[in-house]
């Protein structure tokens, strides 16, 4: 008889079990300890004392969830969200500002020195407010059949189904006012069945919203859109079945946000940051750390649509400006005749493909700057040092990724000068970062 291997499977350990917390992960969870082994516990924070129960156990680890928790910690604070706990938006506004913000700064110090061996700070920190700071914002649309009535909001945590938003608190406030009156009209429409999702943008021009339906719309339901957009001084654009965005309306002001005194005008489904005041701190302290000069020629790589590319144009002989996504490209374009800046060249090209053959690799710089996805950029890196800029500044949203990257630069003998954490989206796990590197020695801040 035939008999196949069936490794044992590990058994999750359901009794109840006592801990304190003794550190906090950039997601928000508490980690303590029990028999040598560490456990994440969603919810539980530093020097909080609980009963908890396993609910995933590996052979390094464990993760948990609270039964009952014994004492507070003084960083406990009240979230302000009434959504909190259900909508997997927010992970952490049970957690004081201060604790989110040195948690998260702790974790990059510590990858950093973990893969490069370096000590070194990720103060001072780019602050952001702690609620208000979202300027854009994606609502899923669904509708219940059984209740006769349509949901509108963010999916529930480590679930498909929508939590139906009525206040986000994250949200800048102008777009925020705006959820219980849209969802009123988008509730009343003809075609609120076949509704695909809403988002939520707001320009220093006025609040947008992109609407995806998923059946053409209706004269009546189209002119019920238009008085709400009249009512509420807000730009409605339209995604239809061929993905094609129309305007709702002729006439409609073309979207633009200020960025160290430029103006961009942008398309709304154009990539812009999600937090205005520190995209504003951001782009302030890369130019300062480029230290530019009338004579510089500057590379960004995956530049957007130009949001550092045109303000270091403002201040170097040339920059260039890479992009894989030809619609920045053209908004980038677009915005260097804007703002009158005639020493910019943008080019759509692939990043992750052999960048030695592109056009603008055979072009000389003395400073970079790159801006990469969560995958980093180790497509680019060979190339940059190849390039031997004098300063090289790389914004990450991956520390991972970052710690990867700089190994490449520092093999190449450049010296980690400094590192900034982005507090880009508070009460979140998400950890954006930004690094300067320099050729010569220079002292650490």
């Amino acid at each position: 008889m035939v008999q196949f291997y069936s490794p044992n499977r590990r058994s999750v350990n359901r009794g109840i079990i006592s801990v304190t917390a003794d550190n906090l992960d950039a997601q928000g969870q508490g980690i303590a300890r029990h028999q040598g082994k560490t456990i994440f516990i969603a919810g539980l924070l530093p020097g909080e004392q609980a009963q908890i129960q396993l609910t995933e156990e590996k052979r390094q680890f464990a993760k948990a969830k609270v039964v009952k928790r014994l004492s507070d910690s003084p960083h406990r604070v009240t979230p302000r969200c009434p959504h909190f706990k259900v909508c997997g938006g927010c992970q952490q506004q049970h957690v004081a500002a201060e604790l989110q913000v040195k948690t998260k700064a702790s974790v990059l110090e510590h990858l950093i020195q973990r893969e490069t061996g370096i000590n070194i700070s990720a103060h001072p920190i780019i602050r952001s407010p702690e609620y208000g700071y979202r300027r854009r914002a994606r609502l899923g649309l669904q509708y219940h059949a059984r209740q006769r009535t349509l949901l509108m909001g963010f999916r529930q945590s480590q679930s498909n189904d929508l939590v139906n938003i009525k206040h986000c608190p994250v949200m800048r406030p102008e777009l925020e006012q705006l959820l219980q009156p849209l969802y009123q009209c988008l509730n009343s429409l003809h075609a609120v069945k076949r509704l695909g999702h809403v988002e939520l943008v707001l320009a220093d021009s006025e609040p947008l919203i992109v609407l995806r339906h998923l059946d053409p719309l209706k004269h009546e339901d189209k002119e019920t859109l238009r008085i709400f957009s009249v009512q509420y001084n807000a730009a409605i654009y339209l995604l239809g079945e061929e993905k094609a965005l129309e305007p709702l309306m002729e006439g409609q002001t073309v979207p633009w946000y200020q960025v160290n005194g430029l103006k961009l005008v942008f398309s709304p489904q154009d990539f812009i940051q999600v937090n205005d005041v520190v995209n504003q701190q951001m782009v302030e302290q890369a130019l300062a750390w480029l230290d530019l000069q009338p004579t510089d020629r500057v590379l960004d790589l995956f530049c957007g649509m130009g949001n550092f590319t045109l303000p270091i144009a403002t201040q170097v002989q040339a920059t260039v400006g890479v992009e894989g996504v030809a619609e920045l490209v053209a908004s980038g374009q677009y915005n260097a005749r804007l703002n009158k800046l005639n020493n910019v060249d943008f080019f759509h090209e692939n990043l992750e493909s052999d960048i030695h053959q592109q056009p603008w690799a055979a072009q000389g710089f003395n400073k970079v700057l790159l801006d990469p996805a969560r995958a980093g950029a180790a497509g680019v890196m060979a190339h940059i040092v190849k390039l031997t800029p004098e300063k090289v500044v790389y914004v990450s949203c991956n520390p991972t990724t970052l710690a990867r990257d700089s190994k490449v630069l520092l093999e190449a003998g450049y010296h980690l000068v400094s590192v900034r954490m982005l507090d880009m989206f508070p009460h979140t796990g998400h950890l954006e970062s930004m690094a300067l590197f320099s050729s010569e020695p220079m002292e650490i801040e």
